[in-house]
């Protein structure tokens, strides 16, 4: 397998050599809704703010904008149920629920993808309770049941989990992943219930409380990298670990002390900015009162049509590096990571937020940037 870089690594950490789960890159909701020719008709009427994840409803109706998922596509294989059922995933640090499609969904939605079939897992329990997620543009309903879930070589028993009862045929449809397994912290959870990381903590799966992340620069749809439940594969990188505090135990919230452009700090952090990490998005965001700025730095504009900002392809080796400084480390992203180049078409991986913190400083989703390109 290849090595990163030798340049520091952030690692996702809660804290065995851990198991593995391969993950598989297909096509983003971006990709297959530019092909069907839908895209644009949805970005016109559905705005993109990825940080509105990080918003809540009353307790049970959790806000969490599909959109955030335009540009996701690493996904890795779980299994529910006895006998076992699998399903795609997505492995999503930015939430805390487990759910997939299920056969109480008879649209065309469901029938598209995967769907827990009840009555072919004895060991399932209804427990009766539905829960809505709200994803901006229409209310995913599901169920909820306990079941076995199977992770590679980890058995979690006994497992919540939720089964979609309906699903808002945009863009669900057009999704390469069945469901979405959430890593985040339990207060963002369906009260009650505990997530799939407390289960496997609480039933000795894991020895140490770790769990990481690592993305290949050179993915298939076979390899894409790989999530790594209770571990680090020192393989996969050079170099040095910075460890980072979690600064609120909600989400993955970290402290960001600077943020770079070029040689050029922007002082947009100087009171200190909070970054939330994030694998179920892949693009960072940008404050709306910095994103002028930053466009007129990189050389880019808005584009027409297919959301998100544009760069000149033949330039991208004159686009600067952009340096986040976390813990007293700089994190360098050179434009190879942050500029997607499709034949000459060159696409900003950033995207507007419109969401500030307390101190009313940026408040920046840190993504998997390494895969990107």
């Amino acid at each position: 397998m290849e090595k990163s870089s030798t340049r520091k690594w952030l690692i996702l950490a809660l804290r065995r050599a851990g198991e593995a789960v391969t993950l598989k890159k297909g096509k983003s909701m971006r990709e297959v809704m530019k092909e069907k020719g839908v895209l644009e008709d949805f970005l016109k009427h559905h705005k993109v703010d990825p940080a509105r994840k990080y918003h809540f409803n009353n307790y049970n109706v959790a806000y969490v904008p599909i959109a955030n998922y335009l540009d996701s596509f690493y996904f890795g294989e779980i299994s529910i149920g006895t006998p076992p059922q699998n399903f795609l995933v997505l492995f999503d640090t930015g939430s805390s629920n487990l759910w997939v499609p299920s056969t109480y969904c008879q649209s065309q939605t469901c029938t598209n993808h995967a769907r827990f079939n009840p009555s072919q897992s004895p060991t399932f329990p209804d427990i009766g309770v539905t829960y809505t997620l709200d994803y901006g543009f229409g209310d995913l309903t599901v169920v909820l049941g306990y079941n076995t879930v199977t992770i590679q070589n980890i058995t979690i028993e006994h497992q919540e989990f939720g089964l979609s009862q309906d699903e808002p045929s945009s863009p669900f449809y057009y999704t390469y992943f069945d469901g979405i397994l959430g890593m985040a912290y339990p207060p963002v959870t369906i009260p009650g219930y505990n997530t799939l990381m407390q289960e496997m903590l609480q039933q000795g799966q894991l020895t140490e409380p770790t769990f990481s992340f690592y993305f290949s620069r050179q993915p298939t749809y076979d390899y894409g990298g790989e999530v790594i439940l209770g571990g680090i594969d020192t393989q996969l990188f050079s170099g040095q670990i910075t460890w980072v505090p979690v600064t609120q135990e909600v989400y993955w919230k970290i402290g960001i002390e600077e943020f770079a452009i070029g040689q050029q700090a922007t002082g947009w952090c100087s009171q200190g900015c909070p970054g939330i990490v994030d694998t179920g998005t892949f693009l960072l965001t940008i404050q709306e009162q910095y994103m002028g700025g930053f466009l007129e730095a990189v050389g880019a504009q808005e584009s027409n049509g297919e959301g998100g900002y544009m760069a000149s392809g033949s330039n991208v080796q004159n686009v600067p590096t952009t340096t986040f400084v976390i813990n007293g480390s700089q994190f360098p992203l050179p434009p190879s990571v942050y500029v997607l180049n499709n034949n000459g078409y060159c696409r900003v991986a950033v995207e507007t937020t419109y969401v500030s913190s307390q101190n009313e400083q940026p408040v920046w989703i840190l993504v998997g940037f390494a895969p990107l390109a």
